[in-house]
């Protein structure tokens, strides 16, 4: 057995064999064996393997740096006797690039040092660092492979570490790799089961056809967040100026975030656009991140949506400032989300395309039977009123015969009006605002039965914008479609506001949708209304619901609004 005196700095460690001496040290190194072994969480695992070396050698402090799989630094750093007000203090973790640390990285070696500061790859400690002079270091392997060193530091007692100790943290350091070894198998395991998990949460969201786009794309968004450990999940798709346009967002807060367009002189747009998954350690400081978005952001992920060599659009997961890099199972496991994630997209714009030709063939038939029988019955009617009425010599009977005919003639011009929207493809309809509400009120009266009635206030063409327009006519389309599917309305009255003043002093435009129906039932769904809400809140707007048209406040009125 060697001797306990002190081993000069910078000496390399003398041989040893284990032996059982008057503290009973073979004893408490298989306890300590088999305590590191006893749990299959990492992080855990890394934990106990700390607190197990600390109290096997008497140190007051042990560490753990876990290096990086291209030993550039470490990606984490796994410590125990330093409480946490002291680590508050101290601030950033140690990054593996400098210093005694770093120098073990390149060298993974068994060191045991009389006086840390003495070694000339020492750079010193930070401010409010604890003292520490005696100092064993030792590497651990998983499956041959450097996974990380422990360190361990400062002897209770003031003596140095000796051989001894550093033969029992050699052979504590390979059951460690063994432990690790097994609880990385399981946190792979766990890992990919997440993955595949959230896989299926997104292909059920765009194929169950119960949620529009924009909530199974907000799906999407918040899966991906969730599993990779970022800070937010954003969905991107081509903008129509060019470049790309954050159309779902998971993150707090991610009202100020949804319509944000990357502009496609970007590199990063165009290589994204190329079918080429791109990775960034630090988008704060990266010279191809070029909004203001990526100030907040650290590592960062932008995975292409692709199928088929179809690019749909990318899927972005950024880790705050200072977190930990994706590691490859990571971003091998994120690429083959956004493959899975694409196909589905795929599938349910195949699926909704079906079901639009479904919709136009039904349209088809419907403008037909309304042309050929029903205006040619009532046009009939209507000749055999007009004859009626010049045989007719009761004045009465001539009026109220003349009234008949007016109304007919009323009802064949509002037929014809449906029979022209239901044939009009979205490429015909005009630009106008007051065109394309019109055309909504127009189309949803063929499955409401009738047709809601209307009122425009203020030069709706002339005041709102494009921009606002768009999203007015998505959110009257929304409102009348959950009317019809789930309100039960007999009636509904449709009012577009352009003279309203918003909260905040500026002119915008109001949309309200009012029916009679059942109401909104207590935890009833809601994602149709948190669309509305994220539309408005994205043009600086809002969006609410409230008391209907019936009876006592029966129904439900659902009010849009945003400034021009």
């Amino acid at each position: 057995m060697p001797s306990d005196s002190p081993v000069p700095a910078g000496s390399p460690p003398p041989s040893w064999e284990l032996t059982d001496g008057p503290d009973g040290r073979v004893p408490r190194l298989l306890e300590a064996m088999r305590a590191v072994g006893s749990g299959l969480e990492l992080h855990s695992t890394l934990t106990r393997i700390c607190e197990t070396a600390a109290a096997l050698t008497h140190a007051r402090y042990a560490a753990i740096g876990v290096v990086a799989e291209d030993l550039d630094g470490l990606v984490d750093f796994v410590y125990h006797g330093v409480d946490a007000e002291t680590a508050r203090r101290i601030g950033r973790l140690p990054d593996g690039h400098r210093g005694l640390l770093g120098a073990l990285i390149h060298d993974p070696d068994p060191v045991l040092l009389a006086d840390l500061a003495a070694d000339p790859r020492s750079c010193g400690f930070p401010a409010h660092h604890p003292e520490m002079h005696g100092f064993l270091g030792a590497p651990i392997r998983v499956q041959g492979e450097i996974f990380g060193n422990l360190y361990l530091t400062e002897k209770r007692g003031g003596g140095p570490f000796d051989a001894d100790d550093l033969g029992m943290v050699r052979v504590l350091a390979t059951e460690a790799g063994i432990a690790i070894g097994n609880a990385r198998l399981y946190e792979a395991a766990k890992q990919r089961e997440r993955w595949i998990d959230g896989s299926v949460a997104v292909t059920t969201a765009l194929l169950s056809g119960q949620d529009d786009a924009d909530d199974a794309l907000q799906v999407v968004a918040e899966q991906a967040r969730r599993l990779s450990g970022s800070a937010a999940g954003f969905v991107l798709l081509p903008a129509d100026e060019g470049g790309l346009e954050i159309v779902a967002v998971a993150a707090d807060p991610a009202v100020s975030m949804l319509g944000v367009v990357i502009p496609p002189e970007s590199r990063i747009v165009t290589e994204l656009l190329d079918g080429q998954a791109v990775f960034v350690e630090d988008a704060a400081t990266d010279q191809r991140m070029i909004t203001g978005l990526a100030r907040d952001y650290g590592p960062t992920m932008m995975l292409p949506l692709q199928s088929d060599g179809r690019v749909l659009g990318t899927l972005v997961m950024p880790r705050a400032r200072g977190e930990r890099p994706f590691t490859e199972t990571e971003r091998t496991l994120a690429i083959q989300f956004a493959s899975q994630a694409a196909l589905a997209l795929m599938m349910a714009e195949a699926q909704r395309d079906r079901e639009r030709l479904a919709v136009f063939e039904d349209r088809d038939r419907i403008a037909r039977d309304l042309h050929d029988l029903v205006i040619q019955r009532l046009f009939a009617t209507g000749m055999m009123l007009e004859g009626a009425q010049r045989r007719s010599v009761v004045p009465e009977v001539r009026d109220g015969v003349g009234k008949a005919v007016d109304e007919l003639d009323v009802t064949i011009q509002e037929i014809r009006t449906a029979i022209f929207a239901l044939q009009q493809s979205p490429a015909e309809v005009p630009s106008g605002l007051r065109t394309r509400v019109l055309r909504e009120i127009n189309t949803a009266a063929v499955p409401l039965g009738f047709k809601p009635t209307h009122r425009f206030v203020g030069p709706v063409d002339a005041l709102v914008g494009d921009g606002t327009g768009q999203n007015l006519v998505a959110a009257l389309r929304e409102a009348l479609s959950n009317a019809f599917r789930h309100a039960g309305a007999a009636r509904i009255d449709v009012v577009v506001d352009a003279t309203v003043t918003l909260p905040d002093g500026q002119q915008g435009v109001r949309l309200t949708v009012a029916d009679d129906g059942v109401g909104i039932p207590e935890g009833g769904r809601r994602s149709g209304l948190r669309n509305l809400k994220r539309r408005a809140e994205s043009l600086g707007g809002d969006s609410w619901y409230g008391a209907g048209l019936g009876d006592d406040g029966g129904g439900t009125s659902v009010v849009w609004q945003a400034p021009y």
